[in-house]
């Protein structure tokens, strides 16, 4: 990070240097390839598995580091300074995370070490093609079939939906709204009536596969439920969804730099009336504006990860982060594009791989019209 929070140890110092040795290397020379085949490497999912990446905040007791919240920000921070989209360490880490919280002693020493080391690559299946933010109102059904249950329906925009092989699937079990609601734990190798649909074009994040999922009579044992009981959902969904918001905050204030960052650089090259076009006022004082709400920015991450970490973050205070920074993070990303001119427009230039990557932050996660209305509830 730029500026050094509070919370922050020498530790984390450590960590951040190590994460960004290990994307320079392993990820950033694939990039373009990856791109190309809407989807990374299942060999990249085993390097960061190796690297800890994977398993970074998860107990060492399951493979994991040990590490804390304030490390899942280091590594959210460096992918968005870095500009990386295509891995979707996110949903993995945030589906081993209701594993963690949720699941039961014979579930975490199952699916944990194979989540941390990469063996497994992790996924949530919430969205349905009429089902986004009102979760209550899900459509696939988990019905008890003796020690099993059978899984019916389908989901869409599943991020890592073509790699994925662990996936936390929202589901209804019975009862109505957000009492019928619960989340089953589906390891998908070898289970008859589960595919995977099309890998979904997308205008941006190209490396990301994200999928439509297929569920026809999938049979999955009856104690992969997560908490043991059936109904406890919707109350586990809302409970990490801060955790999920939090993490996209904190990339796009990573983004949000990287954006800067190429248009403060780009801005004293290029030559315009005979000087760089970075000494004409305008664009000099939007740099300025810039570099000022980034500042905000980031300062306000920074106290909600320490919010996060001591039990304090509500959820009025992360909607405000969710929709704030993405709002920001595509306000400015645009306005640096636009220093590029024409070239902004190519995609050969990061800037406009980052324009294009943006746009999602403010519908995934929860969109920002529905943080809005998380924090006017609280007013």
């Amino acid at each position: 990070m730029t500026d050094r929070p509070i919370w922050w140890t020498e530790e984390l110092g450590i960590l951040e240097d190590s994460l960004i040795r290990f994307f320079e290397t392993e990820y950033l020379p694939f990039e373009a390839e990856w791109e190309a085949a809407h989807a990374v490497q299942r060999a990249f999912w085993e390097k960061a598995g190796e690297a800890g990446i994977l398993g970074i905040s998860l107990p060492e007791e399951f493979g994991g580091v040990g590490g804390s919240i304030h490390h899942d920000a280091v590594l959210f921070d460096v992918l968005g300074r870095l500009g990386i989209t295509g891995f979707g360490i996110h949903v993995h880490l945030i589906a081993a995370h209701y594993v963690l919280t949720y699941g039961s002693a014979a579930q975490k020493a199952a699916w944990l070490p194979k989540l941390a080391s990469g063996e497994w690559i992790g996924a949530i299946a919430m969205t349905e093609p009429g089902t986004g933010s009102d979760l209550k109102a899900v459509k696939t059904k988990a019905v008890r079939d003796g020690d099993d249950l059978l899984l019916s329906g389908s989901k869409i925009f599943i991020s890592n939906g073509i790699n994925a092989n662990f996936i936390v699937v929202v589901a209804k079990t019975g009862g109505e709204g957000a009492k019928g609601v619960s989340l089953i734990g589906f390891p998908t190798d070898g289970v008859g009536g589960f595919r995977r649909g099309r890998n979904l074009e997308k205008i941006g994040q190209k490396a990301q596969d994200t999928a439509e999922l297929f569920f026809d009579g999938a049979r999955v044992p009856a104690e992969n439920l997560i908490g043991g009981e059936p109904g406890r959902g919707f109350q586990q969904l809302m409970e990490q969804l801060p955790y999920e918001r939090l993490m996209l905050a904190i990339g796009a204030i990573g983004f949000i730099d990287r954006a800067i960052d190429l248009a403060r650089t780009y801005t004293k090259e290029r030559q315009a009336f005979g000087q760089p076009i970075g000494k004409f006022q305008n664009t000099a004082f939007r740099l300025a504006e810039m570099a000022t709400e980034a500042r905000i920015g980031r300062v306000f991450v920074e106290d909600c990860v320490a919010k996060f970490a001591a039990g304090r973050l509500d959820v009025p205070t992360v909607s405000m982060a969710k929709w704030w920074t993405t709002e920001k993070q595509c306000e400015i990303v645009d306005a640096c594009l636009q220093m590029f001119g024409g070239y902004g427009y190519m995609l050969e230039y990061p800037i406009a791989r980052l324009w294009a990557d943006s746009r999602v932050q403010k519908i995934y996660g929860g969109t920002n019209e529905i943080m809005k209305e998380l924090i006017s509830r609280s007013l």
